[in-house]
């Protein structure tokens, strides 16, 4: 291994030369306390920056066991340390100056959840500690300023280093905090699975946010409080006791005048999947980790799901066991993101009446007697609901404005007002008793079939150069096939979509084999990320991209609707 002198010559020689010259910097080098690593150098200054890596020994890092004793623990610090770099680095971006990228000091953009991520990984075995950064390295035009790229390699660099990554350099009772907080969290989802709770909205919590574009707390926004009748109250292992909304398993239902938090209080429990740093407001919002919103998504794609459960008998005979399209109406892509759902493994599905097919939500009692039954393919939710939860312990909560037919199956009836929840489950009850169920099903339905085997998809052989481009949080690209997420609604992060993007190619190539089911497929791949991290998707591990950890729910999501999928 070469020494940080060895890359000072190195910068000094090839100074005032082509830009191409700088690819001679790739390599390890020695530094005071940590090894700096030049992975990846970009072709010119306007390409997408150099990759650049800090490897730093656990001894050296000095950070505590306790503090990345569990994976809840790991993850929380490997944020911190993430959060803290990019923090400092932020100070000294573009302090170099040239051409193009020259001087970018960057890493991952952490929001308002707690994600594992390729930027920061410690062992939890060594406490070793790896951050990835990109860094624009300085030209003027397209002719090298070595001298700047030494200012950031030799100065910049290393404050942060020091400031971020060294245990001594940082406050202790912070990072304390940070863990407790996690462990906190992680308290509470276990309580949920004891107490039989789909999720927990602790009093005191902010659930607005600032704006449409902004994922931070709204200012002066209404504190979250209980209706004492769904009120529970857990003893944390750190915080203490806290109290809160405990929404029980079965059949919830949110209900409540346009604009009085209906769907606000949705988005909460939707993002509940996630941990959150302190000061966001939902800190101790906690749902299910299996959570599903779900919506109607016309056009989408469908290959070989079993929709029979909610649609039967089309007129054209098609085959609703191992149904296709390319481009799904809103009632067939709610049924099938239903029964997808259930295939990875969902027990908690949240709906909003606003983004959902009218028709496959329900069938009102007058038009049941002017289009008879056998005259309806579609079997809807609201006649399947009770049985999803009895026969497959999949719970609903959904959020209903206008219709009221939800009533009468409903086990719980929350009403917000001004953003102040009540529990109107009796009243609600007695009103509804004035008006006629509607009639369900005669006979349960059978049980989905998920025996999808996918096989691998032209252009993703071991010879075969495949391109991949993400496309913010909306969708990935790969080779000339678009993939689009923009209604999976629980992806929180662009680099979630680059995670899921390696993830299909990863499966292309080495998993879909056409024995495996769709599910072992998504547990290959979940064993492969366990045991080598998320950069165990790249090919190559000294140019490792910049992902974040999604979800077993929105890896199916992602490999659902990739329309060269075959199966």
């Amino acid at each position: 291994m070469q020494t940080s002198t060895d890359l000072k010559n190195l910068l000094k020689r090839i100074d005032h030369r082509g830009y191409p010259a700088y690819k001679d910097t790739k390599g390890m080098y020695r530094f005071p306390g940590y090894v700096l690593s030049i992975d990846h150098v970009q072709g010119d200054p306007f390409a997408s920056p150099s990759k650049v890596s800090v490897h730093v020994k656990g001894a050296t890092a000095g950070f505590p066991k306790e503090l990345y004793c569990g994976d809840c623990q790991r993850i929380a610090l490997q944020d911190d340390l993430t959060r803290r770099f990019g923090m400092l680095a932020g100070k000294h971006a573009f302090q170099a100056k040239g051409s193009g990228k020259s001087g970018l000091i960057s890493v991952s953009r952490c929001g308002q959840e707690v994600l594992e991520r390729t930027a920061c990984r410690i062992d939890e075995k060594s406490g070793d500690v790896v951050l990835r950064m990109e860094i624009g390295f300085p030209a003027n035009g397209r002719t090298i300023n070595a001298r700047e790229l030494e200012k950031i390699l030799f100065d910049y660099v290393p404050e942060c280093v020091e400031n971020a990554l060294f245990y001594k350099k940082r406050d202790a009772k912070k990072l304390r905090q940070v863990i407790d907080l996690a462990e906190d969290q992680a308290y509470i989802r276990e309580q949920l699975k004891e107490r039989g709770l789909v999720a927990f909205v602790a009093n005191g919590s902010i659930l607005p946010r600032e704006s449409g574009v902004s994922a931070k707390p709204m200012r002066g926004a209404v504190a979250f409080v209980s209706p004492k009748e769904m009120e529970v109250t857990l003893d944390l292992p750190h915080k203490g006791t806290l109290s809160g909304m405990g929404i029980r398993k079965g059949i919830t239902l949110i209900v409540g005048g346009g604009y009085h938090g209906k769907s606000t209080l949705l988005k909460a429990l939707e993002l509940g999947v996630y941990d959150h740093i302190a000061g966001d407001g939902r800190e101790y919002v906690i749902t299910d980790a299996t959570a599903v919103k779900l919506r109607a998504e016309d056009g989408r794609s469908i290959k070989q799901a079993d929709i029979s459960m909610f649609i039967n008998d089309l007129p054209n005979g098609k085959d609703t066991r191992t149904f296709c399209t390319e481009d799904a109406s809103g009632s067939t892509s709610q049924a099938a993101n239903v029964i997808e759902s259930m295939e990875a493994g969902a027990k908690a599905l949240l709906i909003d009446e606003d983004t959902s097919a009218t028709n496959f939500m329900i069938r009102d009692e007058l038009m049941q007697r002017v289009i008879h039954r056998e005259m309806e393919p579609i079997t809807p939710f609201i006649e399947r609901i009770r049985e999803l939860y009895e026969q497959y312990d999949i719970s609903t909560v959904i959020v209903a404005g206008s219709s009221g037919a939800y009533f009468h199956i409903a086990d719980t009836i929350v009403q917000m007002d001004k953003y102040v929840p009540k529990e109107i489950t009796d009243p609600a009850k007695r009103e509804a008793e004035n008006f006629p169920a509607l009639s369900g099903p005669e006979e349960p339905a059978g049980h989905p079939r998920f025996e999808r085997r996918p096989r691998q998809s032209r252009g993703f052989g071991s010879q075969d150069r495949i391109k991949m481009k993400t496309m913010g949080q909306e969708a990935v690209q790969i080779n000339r096939e678009t993939v689009d997420l923009r209604y999976v609604e629980q992806i929180v992060d662009s680099e979630q979509v680059t995670a899921l993007g390696y993830c299909l190619k990863y499966a292309q190539q080495h998993v879909f084999n056409g024995k495996l089911t769709m599910q072992e497929a998504v547990d290959r791949l979940e064993e492969k990320i366990e045991k080598e991290g998320l950069a165990g998707l790249c090919e190559s591990r000294s140019s490792v991209a910049a992902m974040a950890a999604p979800r077993r729910q929105e890896i199916f999501a992602c490999l659902n609707r990739y329309r060269g999928l075959m199966v």
